[in-house]
């Protein structure tokens, strides 16, 4: 008999319909210069309860490294190239305002909704990206002031991301 984590995770893969509703490690905006490079560079619209950062993730890409330096003599050196990361068609990062909410458990909470409400809504604008051939980095923040509602959340996350399909620049 399956354990409850089993039988969970076939739900949110949901094999008969071909989609996955996961969230993986590779969909999320980790890099510290990624996500400021989207402050700094990128683009943004209001959706109350929400302030909303996008940008194509080729723009953001990070500069290469440096060429290895030239030696006189010949050396035997061998080359270790890291792997290339992997590059997804949509990044996304989620936060909530310390200033609003001072408790961690309180910004956590809003994150998870978030969270939740963008894994099960992303595929539309994934599909999109496909077709278009484009890539995105999103970061979504909370900037209202009350904790939110689930249904608020999904609805509000669900209009930025049409929204997304339909500006210019993404």
């Amino acid at each position: 008999m399956p354990g409850p984590g089993r039988i969970f995770g076939d739900i949110c893969k949901k094999k008969t319909t071909g989609k996955s509703f996961t969230l993986g490690k590779d969909e999320r905006l980790k890099s510290r210069k990624l996500i400021e490079r989207i402050f700094r560079e990128g683009k943004s619209f209001a959706l109350y309860p929400f302030r909303v950062y996008y940008a194509p993730l080729s723009a953001l890409s990070l500069p290469p490294s440096p060429a290895p330096l030239w030696t006189p003599f010949p050396l035997t050196v061998q080359v270790v190239v890291p792997p290339a990361p992997v590059i997804t068609r949509l990044q996304a990062g989620f936060g909530a305002s310390s200033r609003n909410f001072k408790k961690a458990v309180d910004r956590n909470r809003i994150k998870r909704l978030i969270r939740e409400a963008y894994r099960l809504q992303k595929h539309p604008l994934g599909e999109w990206l496909k077709e278009k051939d484009r890539t995105l980095a999103v970061f979504f923040i909370y900037t209202g002031k009350e904790l939110p509602d689930y249904g608020v959340v999904k609805d509000k996350i669900g209009l930025a991301l049409q929204k997304l399909m339909k500006e210019p620049g993404s």
